[in-house]
């Protein structure tokens, strides 16, 4: 299997880029996130990468990350959800949008993503609920970006993320990042 390439980027036409590695060109189909955040034709690229094999087609997915390529393959076991609908639904909502939508259960955030109807958004709930990873969603405890970026701190730092959620509600509302961090590890310890 391809799991990795890295070359420089020959053509971009969405939603598909040409890595050219060593003279033999990959064509690769990317989410719409990691076609805007790659550079202009010309500059060396990384590409995660997952192959499709079919009776009909070899395709190659690629993600700049490794959460948008675990995402992906989570969302292509789903009976009914293939490849292509799995890259409509990353080019639509972030890894952790998404992840949030299946913790809060919201189906109308998923149906607002082009090829999703409300049957399929139900499905994908019921499927992905646990199964995308504590650090891509965001509890109800956090209120604001600042409290985002402790949590996600303390989970980075192998706090399990009820342990992390905990801590972050002992916080005062409008605490900094730096001192939150700070506090959250000292009530943690």
């Amino acid at each position: 299997m391809i799991g990795r390439l890295s070359g420089v980027i020959a053509e971009k036409t969405p939603p598909q880029v040409l890595i050219d590695v060593a003279g033999v060109g990959y064509e690769v189909d990317v989410p719409m996130s990691t076609f805007f955040n790659l550079g202009p034709l010309g500059e060396r690229a990384v590409l995660l990468t997952h192959l499709t094999v079919r009776e009909d087609a070899h395709q190659l997915f690629g993600f700049l990350t490794h959460e948008e390529r675990a995402t992906f393959r989570q969302l292509i076991k789903i009976s009914g959800v293939g490849p292509r609908m799995a890259l409509g639904l990353l080019s639509g909502l972030s890894v952790s949008e998404l992840a949030q939508a299946v913790s809060r259960q919201e189906a109308g955030r998923l149906t607002k993503v082009p090829g999703i109807g409300k049957k399929t958004a139900e499905r994908l709930l019921l499927e992905l609920k646990g199964k995308l990873g504590p650090d891509l969603a965001l509890p109800a405890a956090v209120a604001n970006d600042a409290q985002a970026d402790i949590l996600q701190a303390l989970v980075a730092l192998g706090y399990s993320e009820k342990d992390a959620a905990a801590a972050l509600k002992a916080l005062p509302p409008d605490v900094g990042v730096s001192e939150g961090i700070k506090l959250a590890l000292k009530k943690l310890s």
